[in-house]
């Protein structure tokens, strides 16, 4: 492990009222210790954990609307309006990474090809050819399998955004084969039960206003999903029962 505690300079926050520090969980947040090597933050929609996994991405360096510290490309509101508000502790600290922001990677994927015009060697790390040239699914396992390399820490914003399960399988080998190597980190925010399944790795929620540890089996990625594959047509017809009483 590389990154060791993210802290929140609080008393450098002027008004806490304005985003993000209006939403519960980073309302609350006062620092936090990163214990395996791999971390998950899950949570509902809007409540906060991309926003705090983008902010340790503008710390580390790498751009926040996606890459890592050599991708200058500009995309509209991608700046993090946490990040110059914690403070990360390392021990030792790592320049190499990647954060990849799965809303932002088509974008990702035309910087790159900017950058092939001037430099053949640019797909080297991405599987030989442009992303685009590949489907979505192919070029985040292209990179994963091409680009991430041993002594750095990668930030991954819902990468089962691309991926089927079988290639979410994939991707977890991939952590596997990295991480049992002691050389690399990854905080992975996700709604995918089969990565949260990832062995001996940290789940933090940031549901409820505060960020906390959960197990696996006590997350609602967990149970929602298992309960819909035991009992997919008394959920369904409960589901569809309840929309048809609300018209």
């Amino acid at each position: 492990m590389f990154l060791k505690r993210v802290a929140l300079k609080r008393d450098e926050i002027e008004y806490s009222r304005q985003y993000p520090f209006h939403i519960p969980a980073i309302s609350t947040f006062s620092e936090m210790d990163l214990n395996k090597n791999v971390t998950f933050f899950v949570g509902e929609n809007g409540s906060g954990k991309s926003t705090l996994l983008e902010a340790i991405a503008d710390q580390c360096g790498f751009n926040p609307a996606g890459g890592g510290r050599n991708n200058t490309y500009d995309l509209h509101a991608s700046d993090s309006a946490l990040g110059p508000y914690l403070r990360l502790s390392w021990m030792p600290k790592v320049t190499n990474g990647f954060f990849l922001r799965a809303e932002s990677f088509y974008q990702f994927a035309t910087h790159l090809d900017e950058m092939a015009q001037d430099d053949g060697q640019t797909y080297a790390s991405y599987g030989g050819k442009s992303l685009h040239e590949q489907s979505h699914g192919e070029s985040f396992l292209s990179l994963f399998a091409n680009r991430f390399q041993q002594k750095a820490i990668y930030l991954l914003d819902e990468p089962e955004a691309a991926l089927s399960p079988q290639r979410q399988l994939a991707l977890l080998k991939i952590m596997h084969d990295l991480e049992k190597q002691g050389s690399c980190q990854f905080i992975i925010a996700t709604h995918s039960p089969i990565l949260l399944g990832y062995p001996d790795a940290e789940i933090l929620s940031f549901d409820d206003g505060e960020i906390r540890p959960i197990e696996y089996e006590m997350t609602d990625h967990y149970q929602i999903t298992r309960y819909f594959l035991q009992h997919r047509e008394r959920m369904l017809e409960q589901l569809f029962s309840e929309d048809g009483e609300e018209e």
